[in-house]
């Protein structure tokens, strides 16, 4: 029987700042994109101590959609638009960045109070060119209006997209699915092939799929067209499907912005090099331009 598995991608360690410390999975050198999932951060889990929490500070976005998907902690999002929103565990923050939007992303006051366990991922989505200029939007999602689903022994919920005959409420503007799947130990499942680019990803314990056993960090992009088998380890898994169809083209990143072409991508940098983004009601710090 073929490998299952076309490609085997390993997260490598990204300081994000203050020791805030996250497992980056794409893009990757060996491959940019998994339909149009274009950026993938795993962080957690951790202990977070009093005092201690996420602090980044106002940044832009251009040409891409932010989705933030929470196992355990809490992240406050602010953004240019005036939208101030926590984020629980099984809620989605879709964030639409199209022309341009600035937010940023901090722990609560209590929470930094008392301390918390953190652990989720940050994903990207590249927007498809007719959208790559759109008005910029925030949505979020609460927990209890996502699909989700029992399938034997693992718990299914939809975050965004199509998968299976389910259908999330979340915005998307191309055909894409994300998934989190909570597996018992030794539970089994078979990823659907309805779309045309499909990866999982563990985010907590260990799976095998085919004859090769994953651990934390890894990606595997699953070859098309079947269905693929996935199996549970002895101390179960958290694992994240994604995938879609290929964007419409390649795509430019640079810092936080994605874009089709390169122009964009200066003029980009050029606007808020010299202020020319929306702030942030209520959060007047800022992330300088990068130098390189």
């Amino acid at each position: 029987m073929a490998d299952p598995i076309a490609l085997l991608i390993q997260g490598r360690p990204h300081d994000l700042g203050a020791g805030f410390l996250v497992r980056r999975v794409l893009p990757s050198t060996k491959r940019r994109m998994v339909g149009p999932f274009i950026f993938f951060d795993h962080f957690g889990p951790m202990d977070v101590p009093p005092g201690g929490g996420m602090e980044v500070r106002p940044h832009p976005h251009i040409g891409l959609a932010t989705v933030t998907y929470l196992f355990t902690g809490g992240i406050f999002h602010r953004d240019s638009l005036g939208f101030a929103q926590p984020i629980k565990p099984g809620d989605v923050n879709w964030m639409t960045a199209g022309s341009g939007i600035v937010h940023s992303e901090r722990t609560e006051p209590e929470m930094r109070r008392t301390g918390f366990r953190m652990h989720g991922v940050q994903t990207w989505v590249a927007l498809p060119k007719a959208h790559e200029a759109a008005a910029p939007a925030f949505e979020h999602v609460a927990a209890a209006r996502l699909p989700a689903w029992r399938e034997g022994e693992s718990a299914f919920r939809l975050i965004v997209g199509t998968y299976d005959g389910r259908v999330a409420p979340t915005t998307h503007f191309s055909p894409i699915f994300y998934v989190a799947v909570e597996m018992e130990p030794g539970a089994r499942i078979a990823v659907s092939p309805e779309h045309a680019e499909r990866a999982a990803y563990v985010a907590e314990g260990g799976i095998v799929v085919g004859d090769r056993a994953l651990a934390v960090g890894d990606l595997a992009v699953l070859a098309a067209g079947h269905d693929v088998g996935i199996v549970a380890g002895a101390d179960g898994a958290k694992v994240m499907l994604c995938g879609g169809a290929a964007i419409d083209g390649p795509r430019h990143i640079w810092w936080n912005f994605v874009a089709s072409t390169r122009e964009r991508i200066e003029e980009a940098k050029a606007d808020w090099k010299n202020g020319r983004f929306a702030t942030v009601p209520g959060d007047p710090e800022f992330i300088p331009l990068p130098e390189r």
